[in-house]
């Protein structure tokens, strides 16, 4: 006798956290898919590591949605006449995209309800992050809220979840529980300024806290940096 599964969206990046947050998705027994964005970003070695990621973990489909957000400007991963940072910084980086999640979360929103997906799966960190304030806890909550007012599911009273598993987790914690659900970090790329061969510059915010998480976990770091 078969057993259909539900369905889940995941946001995918092509990262560490996306990643994860698709090995646990799937190990929940979601029926995956995968949803990623080719938004104006600099590191566009980002959305072949996020089909290699969906492909190796069996996800049930994988979509790249196009949107220039580089059109409105304000960031250093869109905007290439602002740097990115390669020393800590203070307050919210300039590599904070304006209203990133907001958009990601509602474009996956449309799809699941297409798919009458029961959830939907983002990789927000509150703990080892850059202070992004669309990673935050309350965020979550309050789109989860939103969603649920503004969809047909949420009127009928089947509402979509909005799953943030790795919210208050340490990047070490992480690298931990991807390892144990079999993700291959290696097919990922983290950072912000990734040459088109998926290489990391090891130096800006992100390829630090990566760094860092490996250290934590006592794992190697299968990065491959430019230099």
């Amino acid at each position: 006798m078969s057993t259909i599964k539900p369905k889940a969206v995941v946001l995918l990046s092509g990262g560490l956290d996306s990643a994860t947050c698709l090995a646990i998705a799937r190990d929940q027994g979601f029926d995956c898919f995968a949803m990623s964005f080719d938004y104006g970003q600099r590191h566009e070695s980002e959305l072949r590591a996020a089909r290699n990621v969906a492909e190796a973990m069996g996800a049930a489909a994988f979509k790249v949605i196009h949107i220039n957000m580089g059109d409105i400007g304000g960031s250093a991963l869109t905007d290439h006449s602002i740097a990115v940072p390669e020393t800590p910084t203070e307050g919210i980086p300039v590599t904070y995209v304006p209203a990133r999640n907001t958009v990601f979360l509602s474009l996956a929103l449309g799809w699941a309800e297409v798919l009458d997906a029961d959830a939907i799966f983002i990789g927000v960190n509150a703990v080892d992050y850059s202070g992004y304030p669309d990673c935050r806890p309350a965020f979550i909550s309050a789109f989860e809220s939103l969603a649920n007012l503004a969809t047909k599911r949420g009127v009928e009273g089947r509402p979509i979840r909005i799953q943030a598993p790795l919210l208050r987790l340490t990047k070490g914690q992480i690298i931990e529980m991807g390892t144990r659900l079999g993700v291959d970090y290696s097919l990922t790329v983290s950072c912000y300024q990734a040459d088109s061969e998926g290489r990391a510059c090891g130096r800006c915010d992100s390829c630090r806290l990566r760094r860092a998480g490996f250290e934590q976990a006592g794992l190697q770091d299968p990065t491959r940096y430019r230099v």
